[in-house]
């Protein structure tokens, strides 16, 4: 969330890890124990946090249920670690603090890996590899790659985001409008009431691909910022190994690559982040 929490991201310490740095960033664990065992026992339940409003890893459907790319890699750890999932849908700004509370044990969200969110949470492994792109009209002049035509124009993204918090690092003088939501953003964008947004890849493609974003276009290359997206706990808690040994076993056996194929089709390369960031 993508789209991590948000806020100003130690991107100074190279435009790091990453998908959606929140204003939970900065926030002080009040409450919650660490150590999950009775969750990540067989027979036991896992509670996972999700933002429900990040298509296409995480959404809300129709009837209210909750899918999409995160959704079945959760699901699919728990199958490996023989726990029932409960997945627990949470806006972005407060899905940290929510962890540290204890609402739930781990959060599944597309969340970026940054040193600042490694001050509050443990990491696992990462689970998938981000690069950010951006999206104008297809008619338009917009050209990105050329900073004073960045500052000419209102950009979109969403708040307390690795897109976000990298462009207002990059294009200080930018005329940013930042969303609680990637789906508002999205919206303004549409509507031409932004002139242009920046995204992580991937949804940015599957609102290209819907009627709403027809008329639209990636515009200039997309932007490697070594964006990692990974498992959040509390720190301390063993679940983290529990949790990294279920990622190697889903994707030692073909699931992981199943769920990849079911929503994007081509392969999603997932990086080691230890010398990046220590848990």
């Amino acid at each position: 969330m993508r789209r991590l929490s948000k806020s100003l991201l130690a991107i100074t310490a190279i435009a790091a890890l990453v998908g959606c740095s929140n204003s939970q960033d900065n926030a002080t664990d009040t409450s919650a124990e660490t150590g999950t065992d009775a969750a990540a026992t067989t027979g036991g339940v896992l509670r996972i946090g999700t933002e429900g409003a990040y298509a296409p890893f995480n959404y809300t459907n129709a009837d209210g249920t909750l899918g999409g790319f995160d959704i079945d890699i959760a699901n699919a750890i728990c199958a490996d670690m023989q726990v029932t999932c409960e997945i627990i849908a949470q806006d972005w700004d407060g899905i940290i603090p929510g962890l540290k509370a204890g609402k739930y044990d781990a959060i599944v969200a597309a969340m970026s890996v940054t040193p600042e969110r490694a001050q509050q949470v443990s990491f696992t492994e990462p689970y998938f590899s981000n690069s950010l792109v951006f999206l104008a009209k297809q008619d338009s002049s917009f050209d990105p790659s050329n900073s004073s035509d960045i500052n000419a124009h209102s950009i979109a993204a969403q708040r307390s985001t690795i897109s976000s918090q990298w462009f207002e690092k990059t294009y200080p003088k930018a005329e940013m409008k930042l969303y609680d939501t990637l789906s508002n953003a999205f919206l303004d964008l549409g509507s031409g009431r932004v002139d242009a947004m920046v995204s992580d890849k991937l949804p940015a493609i599957q609102w290209l691909n819907s009627p709403s974003g027809s008329d639209y276009v990636l515009k200039g290359d997309e932007i490697d910022i070594n964006d990692n997206f990974a498992i959040a706990v509390r720190p301390g808690d063993n679940l983290q190994a529990k949790i990294n040994q279920s990622l190697a076993n889903i994707k030692a056996n073909g699931t992981y690559d199943d769920i990849n194929q079911k929503y994007f089709a081509v392969p999603a390369v997932a990086n080691t982040i230890a010398d990046t960031v220590t848990n």
